[in-house]
């Protein structure tokens, strides 16, 4: 008998201050003629349609575009791991992806992946490795994670990266797409990519 699908949602975090670009909110900022967030939930959309927008501020803008919103539930600015606490207190899926609103280039397997390598290794939690680093904030989870990720934040953790080795992990390899990851988080980053991308397209 075929096992069935695990449900899954995905929170696309947007509730960085952005001090590296003056301030302003990254998924807003244009590329190609659309801002970031749009690009990365064009990318995660077919894998995932149970999407979830986790912003702080500029709830107007951000509500165009038709997702639930949602805000850190914990005050006080503490990063990546807040909006998956808030993500996991709004979702009933068995699963929570999330990832930064400013990664335009995500892989289009990227779900498939991520969950085939959790379910081989036996993990509660998933990231990704672009083949010469891991990138944290992309992070597939169960959802029994969600008391002990509570405890980590109360006791004054805040780093991704030392919450996920404190539990059962794994890292999903895409080595044979090394750009999928990149962050967009300074201007000339900005301009670099929409140099690119002009280039492709011409």
């Amino acid at each position: 008998m075929q096992q069935s699908q695990p449900s899954i949602t995905t929170v696309i975090l947007a509730g960085g201050a952005a001090r590296r670009m003056g301030g302003e909110d990254k998924g807003l900022i244009e590329l190609n003629g659309k801002p970031l967030i749009a690009h990365v939930i064009e990318r995660l959309l077919p894998q995932s349609p149970s999407l979830l927008l986790n912003c702080n501020r500029s709830q107007s803008n951000y509500a165009q575009f038709g997702y639930p919103l949602i805000t850190d539930t914990l005050s006080g600015g503490l990063g990546p791991l807040a909006g998956v606490v808030s993500a996991l207190e709004q979702s009933n899926s068995d699963y929570l992806l999330s990832v930064p609103c400013d990664a335009p280039l995500l892989p289009l397997d990227l779900v498939a992946r991520m969950l085939r390598t959790m379910e081989q290794e036996g993990a509660d939690a998933c990231t990704v490795t672009d083949g010469e680093r891991l990138h944290p904030v992309v992070l597939l989870v169960k959802r029994h994670l969600l008391a002990g990720l509570h405890s980590y934040l109360a006791d004054g953790g805040r780093k991704v990266h030392d919450w996920f080795y404190s539990v059962s992990h794994c890292s999903a390899d895409f080595s044979d797409q090394p750009e999928a990851f990149m962050n967009i988080n300074t201007p000339e980053q900005l301009a670099a990519l929409q140099q690119r991308l002009q280039h492709r397209a011409g």
